[in-house]
């Protein structure tokens, strides 16, 4: 309705600036018009023309300003706005003088072309301005704001909200991975979920009853302490039977990352395009990686393969074989590493043994 409106006003502007624009002609001219109505006609016509042409291209302009403020931030708009207004207060200020300056009345339209142009400069300066320095004024009114603002921009990017798999409950590392602040974002616990940690924790074998317990216990101990942060999504798939493709569907709906521990999940998961963070593969990141040459201080806890070995681990559980250190089984000694050996398993680490033996 609103583009009919524009164009509609421009034809009907341009005719009655054509048709009589005629009375504006000079007396020579018009005393060798034959036909004046048909000369009105005419150049009304060519007026409409004109007029049409102008107005497809205001209403044009207009769709292109609209669909931009309509993708605009809120913020910005309001920012851009209030730079607008601002600019155009100083503008009038400036000016004011001017207008009480005595000018002659041939050169009196000098006044309102000043008064535009000026407007327009200045309070395009204002627009201008808001955009460079909105935000720092927005950060001081409301620091939130000014981060909503980056995030609407792209300039920063919204943490994914994470979908906890009942294996990394169960786990428990979840817990110190949390309370690190290292896991940003929404925690999202499926209700199926919840309901697979209730039927582990009323299991009948004792091994996956401690199981079941333990998750439920591991999980009223986040929401404890990140309370805001946990959210029981309620969502649940009726025509999905197994419990992993119903994470994966939820974190693809959700436009979320799947956080677990299970090896064949985040296989499935990675094949269908689904974000995953494996917690054993962030532990194995963070092991401290070591180098020929290394000491460490190691306690031999039994005899390894060969007749010769003795076989240790570090607190991260990464396993060091000793080269003869079966003497040393159940002493605590100071080792020098030999080389390491990444497996599918994990990491290997071979070492020899220092020149004392510390207990």
């Amino acid at each position: 309705m609103i583009d009919t409106l524009i164009i509609l006003s421009f034809l009907i502007v341009g005719v009655g600036v054509g048709f009589f624009a005629v009375d504006s002609l000079p007396e020579s001219a018009l005393a060798q018009v034959t036909n004046l109505n048909g000369l009105n006609l005419v150049i009304g016509g060519f007026g409409a023309l004109m007029g049409g042409i102008v107005g497809l291209t205001v209403q044009a302009f207009y769709r292109r300003m609209e669909e931009r403020i309509q993708a605009m931030p809120v913020d910005r708009l309001l920012v851009r706005s209030v730079g607008l207004v601002i600019g155009l207060l100083v503008a009038n200020l400036l000016l004011a003088p001017v207008f009480l300056l005595p000018i002659p009345w041939k050169f009196a339209f000098i006044k309102p072309l000043l008064a535009i142009f000026g407007s327009i400069v200045v309070g395009f300066t204002g627009v201008s301005l808001a955009d460079t320095q909105g935000r720092a004024l927005l950060r001081l009114i409301n620091p939130s704001s000014a981060e909503a603002l980056l995030i609407s921009e792209g300039t920063l990017k919204p943490a994914k909200a994470k979908v906890l798999d009942t294996s990394c409950i169960i786990d428990g590392r979840i817990s110190d991975l949390l309370d690190t602040g290292f896991l940003e974002g929404q925690i999202l616990v499926p209700q199926f979920v919840l309901q697979e940690l209730q039927y582990i924790a009323d299991a009948a074998n004792d091994q996956k009853r401690v199981r079941g317990r333990r998750g439920l216990d591991i999980l009223n101990k986040i929401r404890d302490r990140h309370g805001d942060r946990i959210v029981i999504h309620r969502a649940d798939y009726d025509d999905i039977n197994t419990v992993d493709a119903k994470l994966v569907r939820l974190a693809q709906e959700s436009n979320a990352a799947l956080l677990t521990n299970d090896f064949n999940l985040n296989k499935v998961a990675t094949v269908q395009d689904v974000k995953v963070l494996n917690v054993n593969d962030l532990m194995d990141a963070l092991r401290p990686s070591y180098i020929p040459g290394d000491r460490l201080e190691l306690k031999v806890l039994r005899q390894g393969k060969e007749p010769e070995q003795g076989v240790g681990y570090l607190t991260d559980g990464t396993m060091v074989v000793v080269e003869t250190g079966n003497r040393y089984v159940g002493d605590e000694l100071e080792v020098v590493v030999t080389s390491s050996l990444q497996t599918s398993a994990g990491r290997m680490i071979f070492a020899r043994p220092g020149k004392s033996v510390v207990a």
